[in-house]
């Protein structure tokens, strides 16, 4: 179900009426309590009293078709169970007084999800959390489309977000491999699309969608610390290693290049061990200075 524009009057002008109506049906009411004009003293007029009583009524029942619409805010209106239209004119309006109104909030409204356990792309557990931002655009969907859409909103999200859990690692392991923790971006850009997906019949907009928490369970959060440590270790020694193999590839064509000094293979390997000590060592090294023949 679509959302219909419905023209609603202004609410003041009515109110005037009203009051200026209820005022003439009580003074009909109780003109007609008063003596018969004929006689002085004859019985009470019922054809006043009736007809006060049914405009004091008539003001009555129009009074109930004033209701007040907020700045964006807009009333759902339906007659005996069907869509009629929505209006979004803020201020005091009038409708049929036989419209049933309801109110719907088009603020803003964001929320932050609990903290969810879930296993990640590579089954191990972890705290995931999200904030939604999100608005209705649509008040007859959000009315008529979902029995809460509040309550809706709360619950597709938390399972949008654990479908979103599942399909990515917590780190990356691969070049170009998208993880929950090194592609923020691209993360909350699925996480967005996979809820608008799921919110689009209840006339929902998501605005933004973004993790607000992320972390190993506390289980196993001590073992992946220190699988992190490790990953960081290895990717430095491969750098120095890289590096050092490479100074030591320099040095050597260097001095032959320069032909600073001849050097046979058993010679090449020595030199190649040393300098690979001195560049890959934790350590500062202790050099021995040899005053003798090279040889």
């Amino acid at each position: 179900m679509k959302e219909s524009e419905r023209y609603s009057f202004p609410g003041i002008p009515f109110l005037i009426f009203i009051l200026l109506l209820a005022f003439m049906g009580g003074w009909m009411f109780f003109t007609g309590l008063g003596p018969n004009h004929d006689d002085g003293s004859g019985p009470v007029s019922l054809s006043m009293l009736l007809t006060g009583l049914l405009v004091c009524g008539l003001a009555l029942i129009s009074l109930t078709g004033l209701y007040k619409v907020e700045p964006n805010q807009a009333a759902v209106l339906s007659l005996f169970g069907k869509y009629v239209g929505t209006v979004k004119h803020d201020g005091l309006r009038w409708n049929n007084p036989f419209f049933a109104k309801k109110k719907v909030s088009l603020r803003v409204r964001n929320f932050e999800s609990g903290k969810l356990k879930v296993n990640e792309l590579e089954g191990s557990p972890i705290e995931i959390a999200s904030v939604i931002v999100w608005q209705v655009m649509d008040s007859a969907e959000a009315v008529y489309n979902v029995d809460d859409y509040e309550s809706f909103v709360h619950i597709q999200s938390e399972s949008a977000l654990r479908a979103m859990a599942t399909s990515y690692p917590y780190d990356q392991h691969e070049d170009g491999q998208l993880s929950l923790r090194s592609h923020a971006a691209e993360i909350s850009q699925h996480l967005k699309e996979e809820l608008q997906e799921r919110l689009t019949d209840a006339g929902v907009e998501v605005i933004d969608a973004r993790i607000s928490h992320l972390a190993y369970a506390p289980e196993i959060a001590q073992a992946m610390l220190q699988r992190q440590q490790a990953n960081a270790i290895i990717a430095a020694r491969t750098r120095i290693v890289a590096g050092a193999v490479g100074m030591v590839e320099m040095a050597l064509s260097e001095l032959k290049k320069n032909a600073v000094v001849e050097l046979d293979e058993e010679r090449k390997a020595q030199m190649v061990s040393n300098l690979l000590v001195v560049l890959c060592g934790e350590r500062a090294t202790q050099p021995i200075v040899n005053t003798g023949s090279l040889y």
